[in-house]
């Protein structure tokens, strides 16, 4: 997984009205198509919540490796199970396991980082000192050692990547809010007579919350493709459940014979990732201060 992405520090303005960003969120070509993308794979998860063509769990040997036909419109897989409800059904795991894994990661790794910057001295280091330590464990690593103990299954796979995200915020939080802490609005706040804790919460968050969001989106990206990693190496999502990273483990054997059942989950994952990516650099271009006002 990569490292947060660099963004200056924000400065304190007065936010753009709703009417004014979304003018401007829509002659924004990157927020545009990366914004279709992500409701595209969200609305696919929403549906299989209440419609697929077919049951994604029901097994019809008779059936298997048909191509494309008017009652399974992408063809059925190996065990007979149609592609489009199997892809639908995957994109609701994939957003379910990213969220929960993402809400995890900005939970702790804000709270950790708002805490360092606050407090600094010895708090700050033991704080960054446990990031550096949790930076050691990938969530690869860290899935197989939790499977070790309790088994491979979903909820392994939301541990291993929420931990893994944790690390990654904090020093994000961390870093942009020591950039705050030393702004004169910052400074007055403490001649005012203000706690470090109440100007965390009035002045230093809403001032990183923009950098936060975007970062989010970044982080919910490498969530579906460290989700489909796992899903694939048999330590995720567990059948009968479908999964992206699952239909490419079953897929894999089949290459040479049916190699389109490979390359659907493997665009479902890309265009998730592309969607969430643009999605990204769009929200950080509009967010940024100084170039709403460039606009």
């Amino acid at each position: 997984m990569s490292a947060p992405i660099a963004i200056d520090a924000p400065v304190a303005t007065r936010p753009l009205p709703a009417r004014t960003f979304w003018r401007r969120a829509l002659r924004h070509r990157s927020f545009v198509l990366g914004g279709t993308l992500s409701l595209l794979v969200l609305a696919s998860a929403l549906l299989s919540l209440v419609w697929t063509p077919w049951s994604p769990h029901e097994i019809d040997i008779a059936a298997k490796l048909r191509p494309p036909s008017a009652s399974h419109w992408l063809g059925t897989d190996s065990f007979g199970r149609d592609i489009v409800s199997l892809l639908l059904a995957g994109a609701r795991s994939t957003i379910m396991v990213g969220v929960i894994a993402v809400s995890i990661g900005l939970t702790f790794g804000v709270t950790l980082g708002l805490i360092a910057s606050a407090r600094r001295g010895w708090t700050e280091e033991i704080i960054m000192r446990f990031s550096d330590f949790t930076f050691a464990f990938p969530a690869v690593l860290s899935a197989i050692m939790l499977a070790a103990v309790a088994g491979p299954g979903m909820v392994t796979s939301i541990v291993a990547i929420g931990i893994f995200q944790i690390p990654t915020l904090t020093r994000l939080t961390r870093g942009s809010a020591n950039a705050i802490w030393a702004r004169e609005f910052v400074l007055a706040a403490r001649a005012a007579g203000k706690g470090r804790f109440r100007i965390t919460i009035e002045h230093v968050l809403p001032n990183i919350l923009s950098i936060l969001i975007v970062q989010v989106t970044i982080q919910f990206a490498l969530a579906i493709l460290a989700e489909a990693a796992l899903s694939y190496l048999g330590l995720g999502t567990q059948p009968p459940q479908p999964s992206w990273g699952r239909m490419l483990n079953d897929a894999q054997t089949l290459l040479f014979q049916s190699p389109m059942l490979a390359v659907y989950p493997g665009v479902a994952i890309a265009i998730s990732v592309l969607g969430l990516n643009l999605l990204g650099d769009g929200l950080r271009d509009l967010l940024d201060p100084r170039l709403a006002r460039e606009r």
